[in-house]
């Protein structure tokens, strides 16, 4: 129609645990009534809260979990439109998305190019190999649903191929994890948990070795103390491994060499030693990124150099007032700054322009170590830090997820999802096998 006034275009690129739920959130309460033009850009054709990885890894992940962004698109009133941003052009507010081809090189969708009024950076974070030498070509990664799948994959074919090849009587699969925070000890946990499932299902003459290696003294050395070496006692019960305080300095196809001259030998080796921003964050038409290319955010999560841009998550270095660095990346904050987030779109949108602070609130940190615990530490107003393990601990980390579950679907829809994963158990192996 002639002199309509044309929708404010928001475009969020990357649709993790921030970005779909900011996505979603807009697309109910601006896409649903015509007021504004949501559109979410990623890689992938679904999405997985990131801290269930480990459990993919796996093998023992719900798949029923797994949300398909044009199914959620379709029922919260935004567009999904799959690529990879690989550029930006601030003048002309516009971004740049790769082509999307088949494993076999063929083209499915052209490059293309989105303009927006306003835009969301959410597209998290990548592994850091530090430069250390046979990372890329050794080591398997946890940063995406595909890397997740690519491991457990390789770990039911070395299960398989222990089994069969391996005529000795003491037959051993080695796994080597460099890296102690929470990705590499919860998947430490989670996989001496499902050998216990494959064991039923008749792999049960093999012996797994778990490993973890880090440069740091402790395990989890961004959590507390006390918590840590919680998580160290219950590893070593498990029979975990653990080589702390040991830089690695290479990877090969035998094992991981260390500075001290030894090799832990492994036939899987897992690189989750620490995170950075995706490479082309660092040459975004001058966007400013700190040394590991987080994108610099204010308080508001706008970025330093353009206030039509904001980002958010494991890709954004936002200030934390009263601390000497910036917000730590866990799936906590993300969830916090989408809702704040969403609160200062609707207002511009609606004309005010009034932005509102992220101000982080540290709810305390959890770690699930398979079936067999979760361990953690709650922080409360009135209580300030209190630890807490056993049922109450597991209790409260799947709340955690519920959370995210409840800002993309609702209260309804995540009750009946928790149902049906309920019955589904009954008819379905804990594992995946395949």
């Amino acid at each position: 129609m002639t002199g309509e006034k044309e929708l404010h275009k928001i475009v969020i690129v990357g649709g993790g645990a921030g970005g779909l739920e900011l996505a979603s959130s807009l697309g109910r309460k601006l896409g649903r009534n015509n007021k504004a033009e949501i559109t979410l850009v990623d890689a992938s054709y679904t999405h997985i809260w990131k801290p269930l990885l480990h459990e993919v890894a796996a093998g023992s992940f719900a798949e029923a979990d797994e949300i398909e962004y044009l199914a959620q698109a379709h029922r919260c009133h935004f567009q999904f439109r799959l690529g990879r941003m690989e550029g930006l052009d601030r003048e002309n507010k516009a971004i740049f998305v790769s082509p999307t081809v088949t494993k076999n090189g063929d083209e499915i969708i052209p490059k293309r190019v989105f303009n927006y009024d306003t835009l969301v950076i959410s597209v998290g974070s990548v592994s850091n190999i530090f430069n250390v030498s046979g990372v890329n070509e050794h080591c398997l990664f946890l940063d995406t649903p595909y890397q997740a799948y690519r491991f457990q994959k390789r770990l039911v074919e070395r299960y398989i191929r222990t089994h069969t090849k391996d005529q000795s009587k003491n037959k051993c699969l080695s796994i080597a994890i460099i890296g102690a925070g929470a990705t590499g000890v919860e998947l430490s946990a989670e996989l001496l948990d499902v050998k216990k499932q494959f064991s039923m299902y008749g792999l049960d003459d093999i012996t797994v070795k778990v490993t973890i290696i880090d440069t740091a003294t402790r395990l989890l050395p961004a959590l507390s103390e006390k918590l840590a070496l919680a998580v160290h006692k219950q590893l070593l019960k498990l029979g975990v491994e653990l080589r702390l305080g040991q830089q690695v300095v290479g990877v090969t196809e035998k094992g991981v060499r260390l500075k001290n001259g030894d090799i832990v030998l492994a036939d899987i080796k897992v690189w989750a030693a620490g995170i950075k921003g995706p490479d082309w964050l660092a040459d975004l038409d001058g966007l400013d990124v700190n040394r590991i290319n987080q994108l610099v955010v204010k308080q508001t999560l706008e970025t330093t150099e353009d206030s039509d841009i904001f980002a958010m998550g494991d890709c954004a270095a936002c200030p934390w007032p009263g601390h000497d660095r910036t917000v730590p990346p866990r799936a906590q904050a993300a969830h916090q700054q989408a809702s704040t987030l969403a609160k200062t779109l609707i207002n511009r949108v609606q004309g005010t322009h009034e932005t509102i602070d992220y101000v982080y609130r540290d709810y305390g940190s959890l770690v699930a170590l398979g079936r067999h615990s979760t361990v953690g530490s709650l922080m409360g107003n009135l209580m300030g830090s209190v630890s807490v393990g056993g049922l109450i601990a597991r209790l409260v980390y799947l709340s955690l997820y519920k959370m995210h579950q409840i800002a993309i679907h609702g209260y309804f829809r995540t009750a009946m999802l928790t149902l049906s994963n309920l019955f589904r158990r009954s008819t379905h192996a804990r594992i995946k096998m395949h």
